[in-house]
């Protein structure tokens, strides 16, 4: 059975990202047209055209918006970073303001698009130890729920009256390139590649293709509304996570990382917050599952064997 294809022209707000792009190749090479939204273009070349804007106004980039058959939000700062109050107050208003925006843009369309497709983040779940979080589970305490709370309210007032919507609360992607598969990547190689902590915190994944094929599915697929989770069917704790990157990249030795060295060693050395790795959660798409959606990588070691394997020239997988 073919994986559903979008048609005409889908607007990516945020698009110059890892994700954004991956998901612009994705539509290509299923016959669409992706336009690509954000402050900066993206770093290389691609099946897209691109369009500044500053996530917070409106303006003349709007007009991408008439007659596109899709919206994809993506938009926000990045949350790998030392969590300072200014960066979490960026990461909060980054979301909020560029959602708000899109909204105003898709009320003034006289031909909008009919379906809006908003990233939000698996972490609105806190960080429970061992409980298993699907749609229904309660979200947890901290930065990340709160965020997840505002962003999504402030689509729930954004998105237009009797416009299709649809939330993917997404977990860590697994991708060929770039963000934090990459981090994790090297540090496996320099034999670094151990546990972190304890070990046991949870790690929701999903594989780049895949998370190309839910929002593939969430633009075409009129039965898809409301909230769903964006991860594997089969989270793990990071110990199992960083034993099969090892044995994906043919090390076999990774020294651990006590959590006091990633306390120190995180925010001084690799710019960012030492909890993204010292704590986790696990979820499952139970929505996803429920509405028989069919995961090409739901266990882990045969994504990262993929990924780790020579890149391929993306394509529309049948």
């Amino acid at each position: 059975m073919l994986d559903p294809t979008p048609e005409g022209q889908v607007v990516i707000a945020g698009g110059s990202g890892v994700l954004g792009r991956a998901m612009a190749r994705y539509l290509h090479a299923g016959g669409a047209r992706a336009v690509l939204l954000s402050r900066r273009p993206p770093r290389e070349s691609g099946p897209w055209e691109h369009i500044t804007w500053d996530a917070r106004t409106l303006g003349a980039w709007s007009g991408c918006l008439e007659g596109a058959s899709g919206l994809i939000n993506l938009a926000g700062r990045t949350v790998d970073c030392v969590k300072t109050p200014d960066n979490r107050d960026e990461i909060l208003r980054s979301r909020v303001e560029a959602t708000t925006a899109l909204g105003l843009a898709m009320r003034q369309a006289a031909s909008p698009p009919r379906v809006w497709v908003q990233m939000s983040t698996a972490h609105a779940y806190g960080d429970p130890p061992d409980v298993v979080c699907d749609e229904g589970s309660p979200f947890g305490l901290g930065l990340a729920p709160l965020v997840a709370t505002r962003w999504e309210e402030a689509f729930d007032r954004a998105a237009p009256e009797g416009l299709r919507r649809v939330i993917l609360r997404t977990g860590f992607v697994l991708t060929r390139e770039g963000g934090a598969m990459a981090r994790l990547g090297a540090l496996a190689r320099w034999g670094l590649g151990g546990t972190v902590g304890r070990g046991r915190q949870g790690m929701s994944w999903i594989h780049e293709t895949d998370m190309n094929r839910v929002f593939a599915r969430a633009l075409t697929d009129d039965a898809m509304r409301g909230a769903y989770i964006a991860t594997a069917p089969n989270p793990v704790s990071n110990a199992v996570f960083m034993r099969e990157l090892r044995r994906a990249l043919r090390r076999p030795i990774g020294l651990p990382a006590p959590a006091f060295l990633v306390r120190l060693g995180a925010p001084l050395v690799l710019r960012t917050d030492p909890e993204l790795a010292l704590y986790g959660r696990y979820c499952v798409p139970t929505r996803l599952l429920d509405e028989g959606f069919a995961f090409r990588f739901p266990h882990l070691a045969a994504a990262l064997a993929d990924l780790a394997a020579a890149p391929a020239a993306p394509t529309h997988p049948a």
